[in-house]
C-alpha cells in the first residue's frame, strides 16, 4: 500500500494551492524535505497559512511574507528573528486540552505534513521521537503527507498512525543539525551547582518528575542517579532520562497515573544511543502535547516536583521564561501548566532554576531584578513558584511575605548586584532587607 502512495517531496507539495493551510510537524523531529519542497514554490504561492513551530525558516526574507503566513506558538534560534520584525504570528498559549488543538490555529487544515517511520507488520507507523499535535493534525487534516524516516522509533503510548490514514508517502533525508549554541564554560559550571543543588534539596525518593527545556533545566536527569523509584511525566524527555530507566532509578511506581511509565509529548536533543535504549522499550510512551499537558492529567500525580527554566525573576518571585522585554525569545509551552499542577498535587513542588547573572556584550547582567524588564510577560504568577535556584543557593518563596522573598532572593543573586537589589528594594517596596 505504500508502494502505491509514493512520490517525491516536489510532487507530493505540488497539490498545495494559494489560499491554502499547511499543518507542519514542528519542534523535533519535523519533515525537513517536504518543507524545503513547498518553500521552493514560494515564488508561485500566495496566502499558504503555516501552523508551524521548529526549526525551518520559512520567512528569509520581506517577499516571503506573501506566499507564507506563519504561525507559531513557540519562538527558537530559527524563528525569533522573524517573529519580533512581525514577519511570523506568535501565539501566546498556556491552556492546553486533550484532543484539541490550541486556539489561534486552523482546526481543519487543507494539509498536514509529517515525518513516520515505516510502517509496521499491521500498517501502523510512528512519529518517532516527537508526537506532539501530530495525532490530532491527522484526523482534521484533509491531505495527510508523510516522509518516511528508516530510523525513527518505536514507543508506547498514542506515537503511530495506520497507513490508511496517510494519503501520501515520500522518502525521508537527513535533517540539518539542530541550531542549539554550545554552553560556555561558565554556563556549564552554573548548571552543574544548580543542578546539584536541585537534584540534593529539592528532588526526593518516589518524586514525579517534570523537567522543563532550557540551558540549565534540560541537564537535571544527568544528576539524579542516586534517587529511588523516580517517575516522569513531562513535556520532554531529556538527556539521562533513559539512563535512568536503565539503571533502575526510574521506576514510575509511586505515580498517580501512568505507574512504571515515563511520560513525555517528545524528545529534545538526546544521543542516538538514548534514542536506541528508548526504541521498542514499552516504560516509554510519548502522547500529544495537550494531553501530557492537560491540567486535569497532571493533578493526578502524585509527590510533582516541576523543574524549569526562567529568564527573569523579580524580587517578588514573578517568572519571566518567554519574553525579554517586549522581545520574544522563547514561548510559554506547557510551564505554566506545570508549575500551577505543582501546587495541587500531594507533595508537589515548582522549582525555577536560573543563573544569577549573564553576560550581555561583555558586561555583566542581573537576572534576579528588582522589577522586570518593561514589557515582559509574566510566565509564571509568583503566586505559583516555590523555589528558584542559582548557583548561589534556593530561594524559599513559598508561604513567604513579600519582605521575606525579597530577603530570600536577593541571597542568591549574584554578589556583585545585592547591593543594588538591597537599594532598589527599599526605593521600589519600602522595605529595607
Amino acid at each position: 500500500m505504500v508502494a502505491d502512495k509514493l512520490t517525491t517531496p516536489e510532487e507530493a507539495v505540488k497539490a498545495v494551492r494559494s489560499g491554502d493551510s499547511v499543518a507542519v510537524q514542528g519542534f523535533t523531529p519535523m519533515p525537513f524535505a517536504l518543507c524545503q519542497a513547498l518553500y521552493e514554490r514560494r515564488h508561485e504561492l500566495r496566502d499558504v497559512t503555516i501552523i508551524y513551530t521548529g526549526f525551518f525558516p520559512w520567512v528569509r526574507e520581506e517577499a516571503d511574507r506573501n506566499s507564507f503566513h506563519v504561525i507559531s506558538n513557540y519562538a527558537t534560534a530559527v524563528d525569533r528573528d522573524p517573529i519580533n520584525a512581525g514577519l511570523v504570528d506568535y501565539i501566546p498559549v498556556a491552556a492546553w486540552t486533550m484532543d484539541d488543538l490550541p486556539p489561534g490555529y486552523v482546526q481543519e487544515p487543507d494539509f498536514f505534513l509529517v515525518p513516520v517511520s515505516p510502517p509496521d507488520r499491521n500498517g501502523y507507523c510512528s512519529f518517532g521521537s516527537g508526537v506532539w499535535y501530530a495525532p490530532s493534525w491527522c484526523r482534521r487534516a484533509k491531505r495527510v503527507i508523510a516522509e518516511v524516516h528508516e530510523d525513527f522509533i518505536r514507543t508506547g503510548g498514542k506515537n503511530y498512525v495506520h497507513i490508511s490514514e496517510i494519503d501520501v508517502f515520500v522518502e525521508g533525508q537527513k535533517p540539518p543539525p539542530l541550531p542549539i549554541p554550545a554552553r560556555s564554560e561558565e554556563e556549564v559550571a552554573v548548571t552543574e551547582v544548580i543542578c546539584t543543588l536541585v537534584a540534593q534539596e529539592l528532588v526526593r525518593d518516589r518524586d514525579t518528575v517534570q523537567v522543563g527545556i532550557g540551558t540549565v533545566s534540560s541537564a537535571l536527569a544527568l544528576y539524579l542517579g542516586d534517587k529511588h523509584d523516580l517517575g516522569f511525566h513531562t513535556e520532554v524527555i531529556t538527556g539521562g532520562v533513559p539512563q535512568l530507566v536503565a539503571s533502575g532509578v526510574a521506576t514510575g511506581r509511586y505515580k498517580g497515573l501512568h505507574e512504571g511509565k515515563v511520560v513525555a509529548s517528545g524528545c529534545v536533543v538526546l544521543s542516538p544511543e538514548e534514542l536506541a535504549m528508548m526504541d521498542g522499550n514499552p516504560v516509554f510512551e510519548l502522547y500529544e502535547f495537550g494531553y501530557v499537558t492537560d491540567m486535569r492529567v497532571l493533578v493526578q500525580q502524585r509527590n510533582y516536583v516541576c523543574v524549569n527554566n526562567a529568564l527573569f525573576v523579580d524580587l517578588t518571585g514573578q517568572v519571566v521564561s518567554e519574553t525579554i522585554g517586549t522581545r520574544i525569545w522563547a514561548g510559554v509551552g506547557g510551564q505554566t501548566a506545570f508549575m500551577v499542577a505543582a501546587q495541587y498535587t500531594p507533595g508537589g513542588r515548582s522549582v525555577m532554576v536560573v543563573p544569577s547573572s549573564h553576560l550581555v556584550q561583555g558586561g555583566r547582567r542581573t537576572r534576579i531584578v528588582p522589577v522586570l524588564p518593561e514589557g515582559s510577560a509574566v510566565t509564571v504568577p509568583r503566586t505559583f513558584v516555590d523555589y528558584v535556584v542559582t548557583e548561589y543557593g534556593i530561594a524559599t518563596l513559598r508561604g513567604k511575605s513579600i519582605r521575606e522573598r525579597i530577603g530570600e532572593l536577593i541571597a542568591v543573586a549574584h554578589p556583585d548586584f545585592r547591593g543594588e537589589l538591597r537599594r532598589e528594594a527599599r526605593r521600589l517596596y519600602g522595605m529595607a532587607v
